[in-house]
């Protein structure tokens, strides 16, 4: 059973008519990059939670969380209405194995996302244990529209900071907005995506981070398993690790 505290909200982020940033306070056990916790709305007369990964680095005292509102979602849409000062539920303490923690170091990181996906990535992004444990660090961001593309200013941010890191957006359903126009496994698979960033992956000096959909997961790692990287366990280090965003 969770642990449920009581958040405030300072604000929310509009990045178009769908999507949405959400930032709240709350006094909530420590975390790790790339983990998630509930957020939690009393509606009718049932507690409707879900989880929902961090977007902030846990060195930052606002918590915040990427959306898409839904509008017969069961809780995205009331959360969209939430207001500066209004509360929330949200669970003490977070979870989950997406994390750095559980990557091998490597040469090269790969951070494959698509949509609201892109959050615990930039969570990861704003801490040093990243930058220490990866000399080559690619995110790509893979949406539909171009105005689906946020935080593009923190990515740029980051990048001046750190040179190591390569940003690619991928613009599927828009003309001549990015030079990458296809979804990711058909760029793995031609091998678009590594040409176009100029590194050679090889299993023995890259390591790949997948987040998105399902589908998406599912069929980026079986492109990679195909070119003869492996999925990382415990038990067995390989080099694919994976997070389904729903």
């Amino acid at each position: 059973m969770a642990n449920w505290l009581e958040a405030k909200v300072k604000r929310l982020i509009w990045w178009n008519e769908k999507l949405f940033s959400l930032v709240v306070t709350a006094d909530i056990d420590p975390f790790t990059a790339g983990q998630y916790t509930k957020l939690a709305l009393q509606i009718g007369d049932q507690r409707v939670a879900r989880a929902y990964s961090f977007v902030n680095p846990p060195s930052s005292n606002n918590l915040e969380f990427y959306l898409i509102k839904v509008d017969d979602g069961a809780l995205s849409a009331a959360l969209a209405r939430l207001q500066p000062g209004d509360s929330v539920q949200i669970a003490a303490q977070s979870n989950g194995f997406f994390t750095l923690d559980e990557v091998p170091s490597a040469e090269q990181l790969w951070m494959l996302s698509t949509g609201t996906a892109i959050g615990p990535f930039l969570s990861m992004l704003q801490e040093q244990q990243v930058w220490q444990q990866f000399q080559h660090i690619v995110l790509v961001h893979c949406v539909r529209h171009s105005d689906d593309l946020s935080y593009k200013e923190m990515i740029l941010e980051l990048q001046e900071q750190h040179p190591q890191l390569q940003y690619v957006p991928v613009v599927t359903r828009e003309k001549d907005i990015t030079p990458l126009k296809q979804r990711i496994p058909a760029l793995i698979t031609s091998g678009e995506l590594f040409a176009h960033v100029q590194l050679e992956a090889t299993p023995d000096v890259a390591q790949f981070m997948i987040c998105g959909n399902p589908d998406m997961v599912k069929e980026t790692s079986q492109c990679l398993s195909d070119l003869g990287y492996n999925r990382n366990r415990r038990r067995s280090p390989g080099q694919i690790t994976v997070e389904q965003y729903w």
